[in-house]
């Protein structure tokens, strides 16, 4: 598999990885709630925006791949923020397989 050359100066975006945690609500219960992991340098490229049509309102989805520095510790749930924006990691992957760079395909969420 050929090496992928990605300049490590366009990671310009600075994300904060958030992990989930259940916190109890009182009543035997859970909520979710997200902790901040880790504050990393990254790269945000929109893929693509599909409009759907949900109660007669139209919602949209955009979906971003983000390049990050290699880390072994993803887990299905997390996501990244930028200041209001939320990126939902739906995958990631090594793209050329030499523990480098993370891909992380991502869905962008509406607080």
């Amino acid at each position: 598999m050929p090496v992928l050359f990605l300049d490590a100066g366009q990671l310009t975006a600075r994300l904060e990885l958030e992990a989930p945690v259940a916190v109890s609500d009182g009543q035997g219960g859970a909520v979710v709630d997200y902790q901040t992991r880790a504050s990393l340098w990254a790269r945000i490229e929109p893929v693509t925006q599909l409009v759907t049509e949900q109660a007669g309102a139209e919602v949209f989805a955009v979906t971003h791949r983000v390049w990050l520095r290699f880390r072994d510790d993803l887990a299905a749930g997390m996501r990244l923020r930028k200041g209001e924006r939320i990126f939902a990691i739906r995958a990631w992957s090594d793209p050329d397989e030499t523990r480098r760079f993370l891909v992380c395909r991502c869905e962008e969420e509406r607080p």
